[in-house]
């Protein structure tokens, strides 16, 4: 009969992974050398020679359908690994991305904040200074139309004392016009009167002449 315990053991190694741990400790190389010890009205040697060459066949066909599909097992593993090495890099440069962009955008709102400031505070200065020179000309403009307001002033006396003095020379000169006039007419009586003769010798003269004749 067949006996387990004659056939050879085998120990897997420490490092097995999951799959070889699995694995049964008989081996096809082991099934084609097993020899079973012949007893009275047993089986066939044959038939079970060839049971076990064909279990073995079967089961190396087994053990290598198990080294491929443990190989692709470690190739999709692999992969998996890869990919998820490549999504947790992907993940990191995205994490990188928003900081980077929230830097940007942080960076940014602080620049344009910095500018609207200096903006404002230049628009200040700009409007003081206008102010300041607003206020300077306006004062000059004013000092300037009371200097003008005084000469305008000035201008207006001297224009009536020379308003006076020209009615008092036209007064003057009126008078000494009248009294010219009256001097010529004094001495034109007084030539009138000269030249005319008198009375009491005219009266003389006619009888003195009525003799003659």
């Amino acid at each position: 009969m067949f006996d387990p315990a004659l056939l050879p053991k085998r120990v897997a190694p420490d490092n097995a992974d999951r799959g070889e741990r699995t694995r049964m400790n008989v081996s096809p190389l082991d099934l084609r050398q097993q020899r079973f010890r012949k007893a009275f009205r047993g089986f066939d040697p044959v038939e079970v020679t060839s049971f076990l060459a064909a279990v073995a066949d079967d089961y190396e066909q087994a053990l290598r359908e198990t080294d491929r599909l443990r190989q692709d097992l470690m190739r999709m593993e692999a992969v998996l690994a890869e990919h998820r090495e490549h999504e947790k890099n992907l993940q990191n440069t995205l994490m990188t991305a928003q900081k980077l962009s929230d830097d940007i955008r942080g960076n940014a709102q602080k620049v344009s904040d910095d500018v609207k400031s200096n903006a404002e505070l230049e628009a200040r200065r700009i409007i003081r200074e206008a102010e300041g020179r607003s206020d300077l000309l306006l004062e000059k403009t004013q000092a300037r139309l009371e200097d003008i307001q005084r000469e305008i002033d000035g201008l207006k006396l001297k224009r009536k004392d020379v308003e006076i003095s020209i009615e008092a020379n036209i007064a003057t000169l009126r008078n000494t016009l009248d009294f010219v006039r009256e001097q010529e007419a004094r001495e034109r009586d007084d030539k009138i009167l000269l030249h005319r003769p008198r009375l009491s010798d005219s009266a003389d003269a006619q009888p003195a002449r009525k003799v003659v004749g």
